[in-house]
């Protein structure tokens, strides 16, 4: 058993996932990086700096549920233990509602609340072992409207309702829940996003305010988590959105849907 503390981070190999396993390992402790993309694995691992014996890099798909068990045994197998999950892995939705197939949001809803959902379950006696912490990344999206992300705000408001209650579950056995939820973030995220079609976007995302540095993000997040935060909103834009949206849901709307028109637009609802 590893005498450091163990990590568990799923979408570990890029973006926010991989700026946190570099904060992490830099602190002392051990990462096991869940990944589909067994070259961006093979990349995060040979990282500078990286120690081999402190880093498990497990390819995974987090949507089959016999994966997961496997990826978590693999943890338990070489660590002995897991002190902290941290769910990053996440696919997001750029079309119009009235222009989007059903097996769009099926398959976002797949990955970012049943996955984290089958990851959770399987991971959760070795959290109740050592009375760890759950993390899981939102987004504003996940308590106010984005226009053209219906699928990706239904997954996110989802995660909030589960590991709410999943918090209030624990409480008692020692097991902490913080949900996270930043603004747009400076990664390569988006490039992997489904249009309407289901096909990859073809567009950049529009953005508001200015996107958040990866690392920035992952220090707030280390220590938010020490403090056992139970939410964490990160920048002012996401701050504003919060307060905006909860006080005045109208005037959040409008501002909404004119940042995000020309989104919309280059997608334009055709007759089915």
């Amino acid at each position: 058993m590893s005498d450091r503390p163990v990590v568990m981070i799923t979408g570990g190999a890029g973006g926010i996932g991989k700026a946190l396993a570099r904060r992490y390992l830099c602190e002392g402790a051990c990462v096991a990086l869940v990944d589909r993309d067994p070259a961006a694995l093979e990349r995060a691992v040979d990282a500078p700096a990286t120690r081999a014996d402190a880093v498990l890099a497990l390819s995974c798909d987090i949507t089959q549920p016999e994966a997961v068990r496997a990826a978590v045994q693999r943890v338990k197998d070489r660590f002995g233990r897991l002190d902290t999950l941290i769910h990053c892995a996440g696919l997001t939705q750029v079309s119009p509602l009235v222009n989007t197939d059903l097996d769009v949001y099926r398959r976002v809803m797949e990955v970012n609340f049943f996955g984290a959902v089958a990851v959770t379950q399987a991971a959760l006696p070795l959290l109740l072992a050592s009375r760890g912490q759950i993390i899981v990344l939102s987004s504003i999206a996940g308590f106010a409207p984005l226009t053209g992300r219906t699928g990706y705000c239904a997954s996110k408001h989802a995660l909030h309702g589960f590991f709410d209650a999943a918090r209030a579950e624990l409480r008692g056995r020692g097991v902490h829940v913080m949900v996270v939820c930043p603004s747009f973030v400076a990664t390569d995220f988006a490039r992997s996003g489904l249009a309407g079609n289901g096909s990859v976007l073809q567009f950049d995302r529009v953005t508001t305010g200015r996107p958040l540095n990866p690392d920035a993000v992952a220090r707030a997040i280390v220590t938010a988590a020490r403090r056992r935060k139970r939410l964490l909103v990160l920048s002012p834009t996401g701050k504003l959105a919060y307060w905006v949206s909860s006080l005045f849901p109208g005037v959040y709307e409008r501002l909404m849907n004119r940042r995000f028109r020309v989104e919309i637009d280059r997608d334009a609802p055709q007759d089915r």
